[in-house]
């Protein structure tokens, strides 16, 4: 033992080095060259092209003239919100875009800025809207109410002045929604030869007008500021014209009687702001603000509606209340409802298995021309469906229609409710099926064959093999695109819009017997009874809730098929 351990050689004590003391034996030279070895390169910063700088000078002048544009205008309308959107997306335009930082946000940012414009604040406003009466009636603020309710009571008097009417908007205003203002000239001082110029609108009275102007035949014909309205124009908005009064003093005001006349006319109706009450002067009615139905309108005495006009207002949860609660609505929504899961259900559905049985012929190899049919199959699918919808909509005609022709019948397809479901399955079928044709072709390309085979020796038969494999494996694929699919076909307007028009109809109803929940709320808001906005955004509101709550669902339950993976 001793022998074996005298084998080994005592090692040399090694020295530790500290950084000072090695410092003191490295020569400067040495100190030197290793900082240069040991310090991070120095940064060197990349020197734009000029293809780049130009992109950004022009993306600046961009930005810089659509808010030197755009902002005025919605200033002047008092658009307060698209203000703030615009203005804040021109600011962040100018602070990523003009520096070499940010570099995320400048991928990032127009993404983000068009959803907001186009997704996030329209959900904003239609959940809004649903709290407010915004319809016909009511759609302006009250102080416009009163404006065109004194405007429409303006009489005419007899030996009233008459004045030769132009009328303009302040540059960058909108000649189809104003404000307008009136330029007016005395008929008497034109006859007299010394015209003198007048103008006004809604909320400023008439006042004598010191500016630089261009008359001509005794018509004002241009004004520095402002934009005259072409003859065309004022055709074109001469209703709204009509029914605007410029005030002169507190029992006067000016109103057209044409399009290039005007008259001074004392009005019937006078507004005091103190008590907040409007009063006929001819017979001394005085009006209040009243409910009827949940909105405020103006009312006589005995609490009858005096007066069509009212304003947007905020009723709380009442379109709600109204949905969830009159029964006539209930059960139309409910219907509506019920044949939307249907139409979304059913048109899945048979679009699914027809382009599925399809799918499996192709699929096999021994079937000559593949190719060929496969490529005619996707026919349907590359015309745009707006076209094919519309197409399709002649062949149902119940006289000249070409299904009936060819059937030899004289089916009313439009005119009674199933034969239009039916019309409406059959059409949605044709468009759909290519997709799902498209979709089963490369999931059953993706099915390994050793499994089929295996099952075939196990000796299944090509139905069991078909049902119990291919399927279950298919739709583990193919089940988020049959979701989505559903909730595309649960909000498929156009379909029901362009083929039936929601018919056929029946008096009274807010919806007809093929309207879905969407081409429903869409009758509500423009339909013929009167449009109602605050009451469609509040069954819009309902419609997304539902959609959300089966889309979960139906996530939910295509979970179970991840077993099959």
């Amino acid at each position: 033992m001793s022998d074996v351990i005298g084998e080994f050689e005592p090692q040399e004590q090694v020295e530790y080095v500290t950084p000072t003391r090695r410092a003191l034996r490295v020569s400067p030279e040495a100190q030197a060259t290793e900082r240069f070895i040991n310090e991070p390169p120095p940064r060197i910063k990349p020197k734009m092209s000029v293809p780049a700088l130009v992109a950004r000078a022009v993306l600046m002048a961009l930005a810089a003239g659509l808010g030197l544009w755009i902002l005025p205008i919605l200033f002047r309308q008092h658009s307060w919100m698209w203000f703030t959107i615009f203005a804040l997306a021109i600011l962040l335009v100018f602070i990523i875009y003009s520096t070499r930082r940010f570099v995320p946000a400048k991928y990032i940012f127009p993404g983000a800025f068009f959803m907001a414009v186009l997704l996030i604040v329209p959900v904003i406003m239609t959940i809004h809207y649903s709290f407010t009466n915004f319809g016909d009636g009511f759609r302006g603020t009250k102080e416009q109410a009163i404006n065109n309710i004194v405007a429409n009571s303006v009489e005419q008097t007899p030996g009233g002045a008459m004045f030769n009417v132009a009328y303009g908007v302040r540059e960058g205003a909108d000649v189809a929604t104003g404000p307008f203002t009136f330029f007016l000239i005395n008929q008497a001082d034109v006859e007299g030869g010394a015209p003198q110029i007048f103008f006004g609108d809604e909320e400023t009275p008439v006042t004598a007008f010191d500016g630089s102007a261009t008359v001509e035949n005794g018509r004002v014909t241009g004004v520095d500021g402002y934009q005259m309205l072409t003859p065309h124009e004022v055709n074109a908005v001469f209703s709204q014209l009509q029914n605007t009064a410029i005030p002169v003093d507190d029992v006067s005001a000016i109103k057209p009687l044409g399009i290039n006349t005007a008259f001074q006319g004392r009005t019937a109706i006078q507004y005091d702001e103190a008590t907040d009450t409007l009063t006929n002067i001819n017979t001394g009615e005085v009006y209040h603000v009243g409910y009827i139905g949940g909105n405020q309108f103006w009312v006589d005495a005995n609490g009858n509606r005096a007066f069509t006009q009212s304003w947007l207002q905020n009723v709380g949860f009442a379109n709600y209340t109204r949905l969830l609660t009159d029964h006539a609505i209930q059960q139309q929504f409910l219907s509506a409802f019920g044949w939307t899961l249907l139409f979304a259900f059913g048109s899945v559905l048979l679009s699914f298995l027809v382009g599925y049985i399809l799918a499996m012929v192709l699929n096999d190899p021994r079937l000559k021309f593949r190719k060929l049919m496969r490529s005619l199959l996707l026919l349907p699918y590359a015309i745009p469906g707006f076209i094919s919808i519309l197409i399709w909509s002649n062949f149902y005609n119940r006289d000249f229609g070409l299904i009936n022709q060819f059937l030899g019948t004289h089916i009313n397809w439009f005119g009674e409710a199933n034969w239009a479901r039916l019309a409406i399955f059959i059409t949605n079928t044709w468009l759909g099926f290519p997709y799902m044709f498209i979709v089963c072709t490369g999931a059953l390309q993706s099915i390994p064959a050793d499994v089929k085979e295996a099952a075939a020796i196990d000796g299944a038969s090509g139905l069991q093999r078909t049902l119990r494999i291919t399927t279950p494996l298919l739709l583990v694929s193919v089940a988020p695109l049959l979701v989505s699919s559903f909730a595309f076909n649960f909000n498929n307007f156009n379909m029901i819009q362009l083929l039936t028009q929601g018919g056929p109809t029946q008096a009274g109803n807010v919806r007809g017997s093929t309207d879905i929940l969407l081409s429903m709320i869409y009758r509500i808001a423009f339909g013929g009874a009167g449009a109602q906005f605050g009451f469609a955004s509040a069954v819009s509101v309902g419609l997304f809730i539902l959609t959300g709550l089966l889309a979960a669902i139906q996530f939910r339950m295509t979970r179970k098929l991840e077993d099959f993976n």
